[in-house]
Formats: structure tokens, C-alpha cells, sequence
């Protein structure tokens, strides 16, 4: 299908690709990966022949039919169903000639020809696709135009997946989607019959969807089998392997140098000293383990607060008057919440968290906020507010002017802006960088809760690992918009479902949602059909789905707490431990040595209890899921 053989490629000067080669077979699914800014873009723009080789080459079957998505989005009169079908120019060319065509066996062709590529099924496919990418029925008969960007890529991306070509290149495509249509994504590209190559950033994807990884490092293409969990362990595996290599190489070509160094001058060793100098100039060096240096973060931690944090009662909210988006919201965020929102675009989650964030008030109802609050808000499209001409530190210079320098260059450096990066224009900044200057400023204040509106749109992987370690260790409250589900699983310990107007606890986790989701999905397929039952309304529908969730989340619940639970008393047992293991402890009268041991023993045996009970739990908890 696909065969780049020995690819030499420099962009100003710089070498993206050095003898680069790596075949794809026809059906093979595979995810590129690579640092941002390696040139993994670049490779599509090479194999779409937009640029050229500079050495080698890149060769397709030129009958196979190459699919990636538009940079600009449609914005036509078109229905958005119409704009996708007409993605498959074959299918189109064949039933416009067939209006015309007065020559009965050109029209048999015709008619074979369109029976061949599932025409007549066409319209549902397409409808099914767009379903899946967020568009209901109504949607889908609206003219492209009616529709803002981000929608508008949706649907070049629909049409891309409707085309079905042999090799579909995906370039970060769940960039402008939600949650719910990456789910939706992942399993229709897990079932996806041709070639695919995708570069993204999201692991969850990349498990889910593909069969291989290659990876771009230094110029080069390395394939590896799996998912990326596996391509991640193996190749962890490979650099320690490697360097235990050059580690023996290095002690080996050190006790040959001995040798022709010992022996060079003597005339009886000066035939084995010049075979082990030859033997020196044949041994290829192994080259030495370096990792590119990883992105760090580290947000300050806020002083503590009386819960709660944020309370609602009986609140609507909207943009204009007597039009609420949500209503009768009945919410409370104390310090320790972990919460992901949940649910289609549209439905009001960003809504909901411009209103805890103070960018929206409520209509009606009580919101109600601890007078020392502070709120850290991060969006997007905030990097569009960034002044080009100034520096990361001029930014944040300009929020606290009597600060310190180094102070402020000390909280720059905890997101990875060190030195020089600190003062460079944001002009020159990467997406990725923009994203963790919005993290610094937004941090700047120690808030006591962050508002993260699809905060990894531009980190790669490894960025995006370490702003879950830093939300993990922050001790302050985090409410979540995210589609990236590694994240969400990650971070988050409860969800909260916008939906219909509202907001509410969904009791069960991501798997949960995304099975509902799918029986959603199958449900109005089976309906649209005529082969079910009618369906009950949506309320019906929502209770008996949180009856099923309400089944296990006791469960759940028992399972963390018991979590927690272990994990404080075995940090207790340990510092107990620790006190008594210095020899000075027992300088202490004997009433409190026995004191101390007292409390080391009922601390174990609750530490022995709440294991007993976390192991009962999750035993039950497997057991209904099973």
C-alpha cells in the first residue's frame, strides 16, 4: 500500500527526515507519533505529494484512493447530508450521467456500477456518520453556512469517512469534537476495513483504534506492534536494553585501547595490536540513550477553605433573558471534588463552568461562594487574547508588577518556561507552549478550584501526562471539560451529566457513559428501523438507566473509599514506623513507647480491615459487571 524507502527531507535547512523508511500494508491501522514539531504533518503533505522528497522515495499504488480531511472547512448552501454525500465523487458523476444517458447498455453499466458501490444505502450511511459526529436529524438538512468552524470540520470529517478511501489519513482528528463523538470515532475507526494512518494525541484512541505505532524520533521511522500502552512499554524496554549495551561496549573498547596501548611499541605484540585497532574502527558505536527533555507542571497549592466552595440552588442560567440553557441546577464543590462534565456539545457544560468561573451570572436561584475564593479559569480560545509582541514574562510582569522577578521566573519555570523560553515572543511559541503560559497565568493566584475547558487540545502525549500527575497532586478543587478520555479516567472522580437542560451526578464511571451511549445509539438505530419496541419517552429512559448505574454504585463508591483510606494509613503506618526506627525514640518514658506501639497496632489492623473491605467490594463490583 504504502512504501517510503530511504526519505531525506530538510525544511530551512533543518533535516525532518534522514534515511527515513517504513512500509504500511494494505489494511494495517497505525498510529504516528512523534515530539510536536518532529514533522508528522509534514509526512502527510509528503505522501499527498503536496511536497517533495529531497532523497528517496515514497510510493503508492496509484489505483488505490488517498482520503484526508479538508483544511477548510465547507460553508456552502448544502445540506450538511448532501455536502457529505457528495464526497463520493463516483457516486455523484454516475447518478448525474444516469439522468442523461440514453444508451441501454451504458445505462446497465450504470446501474451495476452503482449497485456495486451500495448507492441506494448511501444517504443512511451518511446519515449515520453525521449522527455519530453530533448532527441530529434536523441538523442534517441545515445548509453548511448556518454552522461555526469547529461544527463545520466535523462535517469535512464526516464526508472524509463516507468517501471510504484505500488510505485514510487522519491528522489529529478529535481536535473539534466532544467526548461523545470521540467515543463514537475510536469504535468506527477500530472497524475501519482500509489503511489507515492517524496522527493524534489522544493514548485512549490510539489503544483502541489502531494495530501499530511508528514512532518519529531523530529523522527517523520506527514501527512497533500494538496499542500505544504497548508501543510505551516496549520501547522503554529497548532504551534500557540499549544503554546497557553501550555500557558493555564502552568497557570493552577501553580494554582493547589497554591492550595497543600496553603493546603498540613491542615488536612480538605489534601484529595483535594492529588487529584489535582494526578491530576498534569496525566496532559501531552504540548510540547513547538520549531522551528529549519531558514537559513539566506544577500548579501551587492553595490555602485551605471551609466547604463548600461553590454552592447552587435552584439556579437557571443563560445568555438571554427567559431562554435559560440550564435550570434548576442543585450543585455543591467542596475543595477535594475531582468532576468531569459530561455530555454532547451544545448541551451547556461550557456554560455551566463560565458560570462558576464568574464570566456568566445566574437568571434566577442562589449561587453562593466562599468570600476568599479564588478561581483559576482555562478555555482555549484565551490564546487568541495572548499579546503576540510579548513575552511569557511580560504577561505575567503585567498581572503582578510588583513581584519579584525571580519569583515570577520561578512560577514560569514550574510550566517549563526556562531561561530564554521565558522571554521569547508568543508569536514564536508553539500551540503547546500558548496552552502552558495560560496554565501559568491562570495558577498565578494559588486558586482554590480550576476550570480546565478542553485543556489538552494542543499538548502532546507526554504533556498531557504530566498535567495529570499535576492535577493530581493539586489540592485544590477541579471541575473538567475534556475529550480525552485518558485524562477524564484519570483525574476525574466523579461526572456530572449536562443533559435536557440540567445538570446531574452520574452514578457509575466513563465505561458506564460510554455503554450507554452505544445502547443509545442502537436503540434509535433498531427504532428508526421498525424492529423494536416502541421506545419509552427520555425521562423513562434516564430513570431506568440510573437504576442499572444505582445497582453498582454503592460499589463503587466503597471501592474508593477504601482506597483512600489504605493509602492514608499506610502513609500513617510509615511514619510511625520511621519515628520509631530512630534511637532516640527510646529515650521516651516506657508509657509512651507502649503509647506508640498501641497506635501502630490499631492502625495496622485498620489498615488490615479497610483492605478486607476494599477487596470484598471490588470482588462484587466484578461480579456485576461480569
Amino acid at each position: 500500500m504504502l512504501h517510503i524507502n530511504d526519505m531525506t527531507y530538510r525544511i530551512g535547512g533543518r533535516v525532518l527526515y534522514e534515511s527515513a523508511t517504513i512500509a504500511i500494508p494494505d489494511g494495517q491501522k497505525v498510529g504516528l507519533v512523534g515530539r510536536n514539531g518532529s514533522g508528522k504533518t509534514t509526512l502527510f503533505r509528503l505522501i499527498m505529494g503536496d511536497l517533495s522528497v529531497d532523497q528517496g522515495a515514497i510510493n503508492i499504488n496509484r489505483k488505490h484512493k488517498i482520503g484526508t480531511v479538508a483544511q477548510e472547512a465547507p460553508s456552502g448552501p448544502e445540506s450538511l447530508l448532501d455536502t457529505v454525500l457528495a464526497a463520493d465523487i463516483e457516486r455523484a458523476a454516475l447518478l448525474t450521467e444516469a439522468e442523461t444517458a440514453t444508451d441501454p447498455t451504458r445505462i446497465s453499466e450504470i446501474h451495476i456500477r452503482l449497485a456495486d458501490i451500495r448507492a441506494e444505502s448511501a444517504p443512511a450511511r451518511a446519515a449515520t456518520i453525521l449522527s455519530g459526529l453530533g448532527f441530529d436529524e434536523t441538523e442534517q438538512q441545515r445548509a453548511c453556512s448556518e454552522f461555526s468552524g469547529g461544527w463545520r470540520m466535523r462535517v469535512a470529517l464526516a464526508a472524509t469517512l463516507f468517501a471510504e478511501p484505500d488510505l485514510l489519513l487522519l491528522d489529529e482528528p478529535t481536535n473539534h469534537l466532544d467526548l461523545e463523538a470521540v467515543l463514537w470515532l475510536e469504535n468506527f475507526l477500530k472497524r475501519w476495513r482500509g489503511t489507515l494512518v492517524v496522527i493524534s494525541h489522544e493514548r485512549t484512541l490510539l489503544n483502541r483504534s489502531v494495530d501499530h505505532i511508528v514512532h518519529l524520533e531523530n529523522g527517523r521511522l520506527t514501527r512497533y506492534a500494538g496499542g500505544y500502552d504497548r508501543f510505551e512499554k516496549t520501547r522503554n524496554e529497548k532504551l534500557v536494553l540499549q544503554s546497557k549495551m553501550q555500557a558493555r561496549q564502552m568497557v570493552e573498547r577501553r580494554r582493547i585501547q589497554a591492550f595497543v596501548d600496553r603493546f603498540r611499541a613491542q615488536a612480538n605484540k605489534a601484529r595483535q595490536a594492529q588487529s584489535r585497532i582494526k578491530m576498534l574502527e569496525k566496532m559501531e558505536p552504540i548510540a547513547s540513550v538520549v531522551e528529549e527533555k519531558t514537559v513539566s507542571f506544577e500548579f501551587p497549592h492553595p490555602p485551605p477553605l471551609s466547604p463548600p466552595l461553590i454552592a447552587l440552588n435552584q439556579v437557571s442560567v443563560g445568555y438571554e433573558p427567559g431562554k435559560p440553557i440550564l435550570r434548576e441546577l442543585d450543585l455543591r464543590i467542596d475543595m477535594d471534588d475531582r468532576i468531569a462534565l459530561i455530555g454532547a456539545n451544545g448541551n451547556g457544560k461550557s456554560t455551566l463552568i463560565k458560570m462558576l468561573a464568574g464570566r456568566l451570572k445566574p437568571e434566577i436561584g442562589k449561587l453562593v461562594k466562599s468570600k476568599k475564593l479564588k478561581v483559576g479559569y482555562f478555555a482555549q480560545h484565551q490564546s487568541e487574547e495572548l499579546d503576540s509582541d510579548g513575552s511569557a514574562f511580560d504577561h505575567i510582569n503585567k498581572l503582578r508588577p510588583m513581584e519579584p522577578q525571580s519569583r515570577l521566573r520561578g512560577h514560569l519555570g514550574r510550566f517549563g518556561f526556562q531561561q530564554e523560553r521565558a522571554d521569547t515572543k508568543v508569536s514564536n511559541l508553539s500551540g503547546g507552549e500558548k496552552a502552558r503560559l495560560l496554565f501559568a497565568l491562570m495558577s498565578l493566584e494559588k486558586p482554590h478550584i480550576m476550570l480546565l475547558d478542553e485543556p489538552t487540545n494542543h499538548l502532546d502525549i507526554d504533556a498531557r501526562e504530566a498535567l495529570v500527575e499535576a492535577l493530581n497532586i493539586y489540592e485544590g478543587a477541579v471541575i473538567l471539560v475534556s475529550h480525552d478520555a485518558h485524562l477524564v479516567n484519570l483525574v476525574a472522580d466523579r461526572l456530572w451529566l449536562v443533559d435536557d437542560g440540567t445538570c446531574e451526578v452520574f452514578e457509575g464511571d466513563l465505561a458506564d457513559y460510554e455503554r450507554q451511549l452505544l445502547e443509545t445509539r442502537s436503540a434509535k438505530r433498531s427504532n428508526g428501523n421498525g424492529e423494536s419496541k416502541p421506545s419509552e419517552n427520555k425521562k423513562d429512559q434516564r430513570r431506568a438507566r440510573a437504576e442499572k448505574r444505582a445497582e453498582s454504585a454503592h460499589l463503587r463508591k466503597t471501592v474508593k473509599e477504601s482506597e483512600k483510606k489504605i493509602e492514608t494509613l499506610s502513609t500513617e503506618i510509615e511514619k510511625i514506623e520511621t519515628q520509631m526506627a530512630d534511637p532516640k525514640f527510646y529515650e521516651h518514658s516506657q508509657d509512651e513507647i507502649a503509647e506508640w506501639q498501641k497506635m501502630l497496632g490499631k492502625t495496622k489492623k485498620d489498615l488490615a480491615a479497610n483492605e478486607a473491605i476494599w477487596l470484598e467490594a471490588q470482588d462484587a463490583l466484578e461480579g456485576k459487571e461480569n
